[in-house]
This record gives structure tokens, sequence and C-alpha cells, in this order.
């Protein structure tokens, strides 16, 4: 069944997301730009998201229906799965049908599935966005029914070419965007900041290999460091007890909320390279040591990566390189160098769109919400 274009409400727009940080993100950013334009939203996401939002997302309405993944998956736990998909789907048409959006915007992750297939069986338009250089199996399937695509990077495998496909970049926090036009922060007097990013889920490696890597580093380059280390939760302990003994300032935590302030502050960032890590990382403009999750579906972080490597603003080490005492040896080139420092951090701005929220919003309007009031009136 599916709803007429007049019946729609154009003010009304349904975002759809999974709840990782790199699906969060970027439909943060756009309901910020959405807001500010006089739009009025919704989130559809599954249980574990639905109220576990701060910001813009969370002071709209938040609807949670059923979900499942269905890759790397045993065939009992994939039927489990569908089950609650079709049931997904369901609740979503019965919110679709009462709210009326003019527009579904789905962000990927399997929970954004079954909104975004209501979308579609309903005739309401549907735009996808796809955050990483690979696109994910869930905007595949969708995309052939999308009324618009928008894509982070310039290249993405899999982009269908049966659709409308722009280039929007990935919308990025506000307060992070507005870095790009900051000066690269010199180590003065050898101090230097070490910024460590393991992800939404920490990274095990980084707690691992980094206390060793610094412990190899010469003295007096070590009494002069400021670690600020995100990790797991689980190991908060193991780092602290890692770095004791060393002459270098260490601060840890799970959780950061002062983003936009270490990445200010420091010269250097070891990071996995998801989709909004390599965004901010090029809207700051700060040299990278890259370290993709070789897990990583269809290896995405590894194309994601090379955005930035590609410019040489960032240095690739896959996970079965990153070993302390090749690490220590690169920390002690870069930070002996800063000119190659100032260099990579003016070449990673290259791959920057820090106005992404603002091109896809434009992108919703014009594209979808306008193109369909002109067909409704002609």
């Amino acid at each position: 069944m599916k709803i007429a274009s007049s019946k729609l409400n154009d003010k009304l727009i349904f975002l759809t997301a999974g709840g990782t940080g790199g699906h969060v993100y970027p439909a943060e950013a756009l309901a910020e730009e959405l807001k500010r334009r006089g739009f009025d939203l919704a989130l559809v996401t599954d249980a574990r998201g639905k109220n576990n939002y701060k910001g813009t997302l969370g002071a709209i309405p938040n609807y949670a229906v059923k979900a499942g993944a269905l890759v790397g998956k045993s065939p009992w736990f994939k039927l489990m799965s569908l089950c609650k998909v079709g049931i997904g789907v369901l609740q979503s048409i019965a919110l679709l049908l009462k709210h009326k959006p003019c527009c579904v915007v789905g962000f990927g992750g399997y929970a954004s599935f079954p909104c975004c297939v209501a979308a579609v069986l309903l005739g309401i338009k549907l735009v996808l966005h796809e955050q990483n250089s690979v696109m994910s199996r869930t905007n595949r399937l969708l995309s052939k029914y999308a009324a618009l695509v928008a894509q982070s990077f310039r290249k993405v495998k899999y982009a269908p070419t049966n659709v409308k496909n722009i280039v929007t970049g990935m919308p990025i926090r506000a307060a992070i965007a507005e870095l790009y036009n900051q000066p690269y922060p010199m180590p003065e007097n050898g101090n230097f900041q070490l910024l460590i990013l393991g992800g939404s889920q920490g990274c095990r490696v980084f707690s691992d290999v980094l206390p060793s890597a610094i412990a190899e580093l010469d003295s007096d380059i070590c009494s002069k460091m400021s670690i600020v280390q995100q990790c797991r939760e689980d190991d908060v302990e193991v780092l602290e007890h890692g770095y004791k003994g060393l002459p270098c300032k260490v601060k840890i935590a799970h959780f950061f909320d002062n983003m936009p302030e270490l990445y200010a502050k420091s010269q250097l960032i070891i990071s996995r390279s998801g989709a909004s890590s390599v965004a901010e990382i090029a809207a700051v403009g700060i040299p990278s040591i890259l370290v993709p999750l070789p897990t990583s579906a269809d290896n995405h972080q590894m194309s994601n990566a090379r955005e930035l490597t590609d410019v040489e603003g960032g240095i690739l080490m896959e996970q079965k390189d990153f070993a302390a005492t090749e690490l220590s040896r690169l920390l002690t080139d870069l930070i002996q160098n800063p000119q190659k420092l100032k260099q990579m951090a003016e070449n990673a701005k290259k791959a920057a769109i820090t106005d992404a929220a603002v091109r896809l919003a434009d992108a919703i309007q014009n594209e979808v919400i306008n193109q369909k009031a002109e067909k409704a009136n002609a």
C-alpha cells in the first residue's frame, strides 16, 4: 500500500540508524542542520538505541523496532533475525502510516533496514547515506530502490549506477569541522601530545602494544610526551599498569567528551580508520597512524585509510605489523621531524569535506523534497 504524495508531511523527516558511532555521528550532524532549517524529525532505531542518544537525536522522538544482523551468523541465528526483521518492517510501516514523513534517511547498520524497507513499500522517498568507501551490504540491497544515495568518499566500491549518486562527505560535529582553519600546533620545547583512539568499541591491540612501544622510546622523548588514550572499559586498569613507571604523562578513559579540544592540542593521532574517524582527522588536519580493523566488513577500513594515505596525510600500519618496536621507531622518526608532521597535517586537509551536513541537507531538500513538490504541482 503506497501513501499518496499529497498526504505526506513535507516538514517531517524520519532518520534511521544503527547504534555505533559511525552511523550515529552523521545522523546527529544532519539532525542539527535539518532542525536549524525548521524540519521536524524522528529517529527509528532498535531497542539498544532508543532513548540512548544525546544531542539532537536524543531530543527528537525515538522509536524502536525489531531488527537483527544476518551477516556472519549461524543458520539458526539468521532465521531468528529474519523473523525480527519481518516484525520490524511491520512496526515501521505502522509508524510511517501514522506520521507520514516526506522522506526517510537511512544511515546504515542493520537497525536501519526495517524502516528503509517500509519506506520503499509505502512509496516514501528513501535517501541513503553511505559512510564508508566500500558500500555496506545493507545499502547495496536498498540502493536500487533509493531516490538518492549520498557518499562520504569520492570513490565508493559497489556504488549503484542506476540511481542518483552525489558526494556529500561524512557529516561531522560542527565543533570539529570548525578546527579546519586552525593551524597545526607545532611541538614547543619538545613537548608532544599523542592521541590514541580505538573507535566506539575501543581497541585491544592498542592497549597491548602502546605501553611497550612508549617504553622503548628515548627517555628524553618520553619525558616530554603527554598520552591521551581511549580504550575499552575493561582495559583501563591494564593500561594504567602498563604505563606505570614511565616518565610520560598519561590520561586514559573509555570515553572522552572533549574531542574538539583533544584534536586541537594533539600533534599526532593513532587511530582505527572508521569513516567518522577519517573524516574528523582530515577536517582537523592532524597527522595520523592508521591501523584498520582487519575484520571490518569487506575490509572497508583499509579502503577508508587510503583516503588519507594516498595524499600523504597519514601512515598506514596493518594490524599484523603493529608491534612495539616498529611503532617506537616510527614515533621517534615523526617526533624528531616536526616539519614532516606539519606537511602531513596540510596534506590531510586535502581530503576534508567540512560542510557535509549542509551538502546532505541541501540534497535532501533539492533532489527529494522539492522535486516531489514540483511533480505534485505539475
